[in-house]
């Protein structure tokens, strides 16, 4: 049905900036951020290369590069066990964030640590890239450190801190929308490098777009050590005492637990695949499958590794193919749903495309399993030798998560 991936690539014009006065804008209590961060103008080229197109003719697709992002390394399947889910970790929401002009001092965190109903600090890097002349405002982190203060969902996410630890943008779901930004894609930073989108999450922090590495907000000229974030006793901490120590010239805003909570869950209607937007490619999979009575989430995680690598290289193809699951534009017109509710049927987006395989799949006679299956999944791509190691991934899978 579809050929092989490359990485889209999205190539816009860069525009070379000196120093600059970088507004941080928070959306929250009607307050800005704003701060004297200066910038080289000299930041260096960057980027990861395009994925070439693989001309496959009568033999099966190679399953896609191996990569930190991906759910599971090629390479170690299917004789080994895969890995979807991220080990778990105690999270410590922030319930302040502050911006200061200027690094905080260690003699200054210290202070706030042992403000009343203060329980945990931490500092972090944070700076605005521009993107074809529209701001994304971002913290640069250590991976290691930071996950703890990001919502549950995201701290065990595995392609948000391997995508991190790779020197890749995880941008805020709200800020994807407004850049008009696909995941997967490179962008031109104005001035500056190429930043590959690798992830997507719901941080929670108001005005935040969203993370890169230490390293990386280095490599952009970042300041160092001006975003203070503090978790306490949310109801309790005081951001005026917080202030008062960082100075009149630092922002502090509280981050409310409606900045934090998980998005209200959409109710299903005959129109939708899911209720709500599962919160990893494991859950995506897992209720995906529901969508066909008796075809199991493993085939579904089998396909989105060999297709794109779990929206690692989501084409278009060679010959057309686009999305996490490789549709053709024809047979998603006619197998295209609107997985997660929100009024679209996205053949880019994996909360559509996800289901949308699991309804091509059953309407091939997936669910009956035993060669109905095998002839199914003949169809999503006509090669025996793809059908072979589709199920053998699958039975990878099942063996891993067998309860």
């Amino acid at each position: 049905m579809r050929s092989s991936t490359h990485s889209a690539s999205t190539r816009l014009r860069p525009i070379v900036t000196g120093l600059a006065v970088v507004i941080f804008t928070v959306m929250a209590a009607g307050t800005a951020f704003l701060a004297t961060w200066p910038g080289d103008g000299a930041l260096a080229a960057g980027g990861g290369p395009a994925e070439k197109d693989r001309a496959r003719g009568g033999d099966p697709r190679p399953a896609a590069r191996a990569t930190a992002q991906s759910l599971v390394p090629d390479r170690t399947l299917p004789s080994s066990a895969p890995v979807i889910g991220g080990p778990g970790v105690q999270v410590t929401l922030p319930h302040l964030i502050a911006i200061s002009p200027k690094q905080v001092p260690q003699s200054t965190l210290l202070k706030i640590a042992k403000l009343r109903h203060v329980q945990k600090v931490a500092v972090a890097d944070g700076g605005q890239v521009r993107v074809s002349g529209t701001a994304l405002r971002l913290l640069a982190v250590d991976p290691a450190t930071f996950r703890s203060w990001t919502p549950k969902n995201v701290a065990d996410h595995p392609e948000v801190w391997s995508a991190l630890a790779r020197g890749e943008l995880v941008a805020d779901p709200a800020a994807i929308k407004r850049l008009g930004m696909v995941l997967g894609a490179e962008y031109q930073i104005d001035g500056g490098p190429r930043l590959r989108v690798a992830a997507s999450a719901s941080l929670g922090l108001p005005g935040v777009d969203g993370l890169v590495s230490r390293d990386l907000g280095r490599r952009l000229g970042f300041p160092s050590g001006v975003v203070v974030l503090v978790h306490g006793d949310a109801a309790k901490v005081s951001d005026k005492s917080v202030a008062r120590l960082l100075g009149k010239s630092a922002q502090v805003v509280r981050v409310g637990a409606a900045a934090v909570r998980p998005r209200p869950q959409a109710q299903a209607t005959p129109g939708h695949a899911l209720v709500g937007r599962p919160t990893s490619y494991l859950d995506l999979y897992q209720r995906s499958a529901t969508v066909c009575p008796g075809l199991s989430w493993t085939v579904l995680a089998a396909i989105g590794q060999v297709e794109s690598g779990h929206g690692r290289n989501n084409g278009p193809s060679s010959a057309g193919a686009l999305g996490p699951m490789q549709f053709m534009p024809a047979t998603w017109k006619a197998y295209g749903v609107d997985g997660d509710g929100d009024g679209e049927a996205d053949i880019w987006s994996p909360y559509d495309a996800v289901p949308s395989a699991a309804k091509y799949l059953c309407a091939n006679g997936a669910g009956a399993g035993g060669e109905k299956l095998r002839k199914a999944v003949w169809f999503y791509n006509h090669s025996w030798d793809y059908v072979n190691k589709v199920l053998s991934l699958a039975d990878a899978y099942a063996r891993a998560y067998a309860s």
